[in-house]
């Protein structure tokens, strides 16, 4: 049997390799086209001479991504071990990349795949990329919060039980609101069918790193889980990983990723995974800790001002909420009168402070390895200020965060079948052939496929009206919406 190698977690392979190579002084006669900034001496003064001299190419020195056999592999086998996967792929093209090659190494067309409705638009892209067919276990909500919780066990299932042909059961890991199912029991159930399970992890980096935070997709077992290190583990924005576990062909999977992902791999973006796992492995565990007790401070201090409810553990009831991402601010505003969208404008725009989203009954303030507690105090003084200021009666609010679809046809199918444009009220009934979506979160309001009812426009119209940013639809003011014809 072939023993383990015992990997160094203080290297950082792809950094030490650009290190050499700025010394080399290499004269460049490949792209990229400016030339280690000298023919973009506007751009080299607004990045740097030091970022724009390892905006490089693909040599043999440096490795190539799309087939790793020196630095690169390395760095992914340094990963691998930091995340206790199988095997760890440097992605680029985000955790969108990362979903929808986890999604397109399983299924095929015709395939099925079961996962909660409330998933990233980059799952149902996938979807329509490939063919699968989704069956939805449509998560609870929960009434108070508006929010649409984790898959109870139950429910899962009953769609495996009723769906034995699927191949997949995919999970989120947590909620963008740090909602968790129970992926273990999950992961169990997957198995004992002969259906892989994947996890969408994206915000779920900072589970591999910390004590009293919920269980990993590759701890409970998974086969695929997309990590997206850019949000919570300090990468460059765009930069990603997606695990596996060891059942599953990285060949295959590497060949998924190099029909989609680019054959220009950023070093900019590779060398910040590389820096930043080392980071995680060394310091992740104090970091998260310090992450932990500024939210349950935070938490503590926006409760004590009244009318804002910032959830936490208190939610757990060991099924749809199996867990709770202890990093999440997640704080619901409609007691105060306030739909999310509007605290999040005026923190914005009066008190300069940027919050991650605001949906129509709660905020997101994201919490990472960056933060420090004065910048939360700002934060909950600004929301006791709201309060005071703005303060009104929410009972015209609406609550629901979350509509059952009924799916008609397969997201593929809908998006690419003959389609015409119509108003929106006049869409009633008809089959959406394209996704709309509030962007943060972008879980998909309507999905290519879906019925669209009376309900779903009521929430579309409040969203527009209340300040959402709203995404997805041909027609960018969203006053027509493609339908089948």
């Amino acid at each position: 049997m072939e023993e383990k190698r015992i990997l160094d977690q203080n290297r950082a392979p792809i950094y030490e390799a650009l290190q050499t190579f700025r010394q080399m002084r290499v004269v460049p006669f490949d792209v990229p086209g400016h030339k280690h900034g000298r023919g973009n001496p506007e751009l080299t003064a607004f990045l740097g001479e030091k970022c724009v001299g390892i905006d490089v190419n693909s040599m043999k020195p440096l490795d190539n991504l799309c087939h790793p056999i020196s630095v690169i592999h390395e760095a992914e086998e340094l990963a691998a071990d930091a995340f206790g996967a199988a095997h760890a792929f440097l992605m680029v093209g985000g955790t969108t990349s990362s979903v929808q090659s986890m999604v397109l190494s399983t299924c095929k067309r015709g395939d099925k795949i079961i996962l909660p409705r409330n998933v990233h638009r980059s799952v149902i892209n996938a979807l329509v990329l490939c063919g699968a067919v989704p069956v939805y276990v449509n998560p609870e909500v929960d009434q108070r919060l508006g929010i649409s919780l984790g898959m109870r066990r139950e429910q899962v299932a009953k769609a495996i039980k009723e769906n034995p042909d699927a191949v997949a059961v995919l999970v989120n890991n947590p909620t963008y609101y740090g909602i968790c199912s129970d992926i273990r029991a999950i992961v169990k159930m997957a198995h004992e069918a002969g259906m892989v399970c994947l996890a969408d992890e994206a915000h779920g980096t900072h589970f591999y790193f910390g004590d009293h935070m919920p269980v990993s997709a590759m701890a409970a077992g998974a086969d695929m889980a997309a990590v997206s290190m850019h949000k919570s583990g300090g990468s460059l924005t765009q930069s990603s990983l997606l695990l596996i576990g060891p059942n599953v062909s990285e060949g295959h999977v590497r060949q998924i990723i190099n029909l989609t992902q680019t054959t220009s791999g950023s070093y900019l973006l590779m060398s910040s995974l590389d820096i930043s796992r080392r980071n995680l492995a060394l310091r992740g565990k104090a970091v998260f800790a310090k992450v932990i007790e500024m939210a349950d401070y935070a938490r503590e201090e926006i409760n004590a001002v009244g009318g804002y409810y910032a959830f936490g553990r208190e939610l757990i009831n060991g099924n749809s909420i199996f867990d709770f991402d202890p990093t999440k601010l997640s704080v619901h505003t409609r007691d105060i009168g306030l739909a999310g969208i509007e605290v999040y404008d005026i923190l914005r725009d009066e008190y300069d402070i940027q919050i991650e989203f605001g949906d129509i009954g709660n905020i997101l303030a994201y919490l990472s390895i960056g933060d420090r507690p004065q910048e939360l105090e700002r934060l909950v003084s600004a929301l006791a200020e709201i309060r005071r200021r703005y303060r009104a009666d929410g009972s015209g609010l609406l609550s629901q965060e979350y509509i059952d679809p009924e799916v008609v046809t397969s997201p593929q199918e809908a998006f690419y079948a003959p389609k015409k444009s119509v108003p929106l009220r006049e869409s009633v009934g008809c089959v959406c052939s394209e996704f709309v979506m509030c962007y943060p979160p972008g879980i998909p309001i309507l999905a290519p496929g879906e019925r669209i009812t009376a309900e779903i426009l009521d929430y579309i119209e409040y969203a527009k009206i209340k300040g959402c940013s709203m995404t997805g639809p041909e027609d960018s003011e969203i006053r027509n919406i493609n339908v089948l014809q």
